[in-house]
């Protein structure tokens, strides 16, 4: 017997053996398998769908962390904006204060000045007409004292005055 030559008989109990291994493969094995085949294949399936939508997500996620930076700087420097203007508002207005005060306590300044230059005038006045009215009853006194004086006074102003 040849071994590399097949017989009949082997090859019809080999062909029988296969066809029984066959069938009972097939018939408990082949569907568990081929089941956990399409198993595997629908999980990895789904973790790729779901790496692919986690993938989306993150970039969506991404897009709006970027979005609500932009929006916070943005807002961040309106209120830098606002606090500089209002500061600005506040200098100002304290300035525009200060100069008006400034400006009133200088003129109240100016009106006490003038009210004590009045004064000051007005007790400079009532002083020389004192001091005159003293000054010319002492002359007259003394002027009108001798009678030969009276008359040579009159007498003169006669003389200087012109009848119309």
């Amino acid at each position: 017997m040849d071994l590399v030559t097949p017989d009949v008989g082997l090859l019809f109990w080999t062909f029988i053996s296969f066809a029984i291994l066959f069938f009972v493969l097939k018939k408990f094995a082949w569907k568990p398998i081929v089941g956990t085949v399409n198993d595997r294949e629908q999980s990895i399936k789904d973790a790729l769908a779901a790496a692919e939508n986690a993938k989306r997500d993150m970039e969506n996620l991404t897009a709006d962390n970027e979005r609500i930076l932009k929006e916070a700087r943005a807002e961040r420097e309106a209120m830098m904006k606002d606090a500089r203007d209002l500061k600005t508002k506040m200098i100002s207005d304290a300035k525009d204060e200060a100069k008006a005060a400034a400006d009133k306590m200088i003129v109240q300044a100016q009106e006490a000045i003038e009210n004590e230059k009045k004064s000051a005038m007005a007790d400079i006045k009532n002083q020389v007409a004192s001091l005159s009215l003293d000054i010319a009853e002492k002359v007259v006194k003394n002027e009108l004292s001798n009678k030969d004086r009276q008359l040579k006074i009159v007498e003169d102003m006669l003389g200087d005055a012109t009848l119309n």
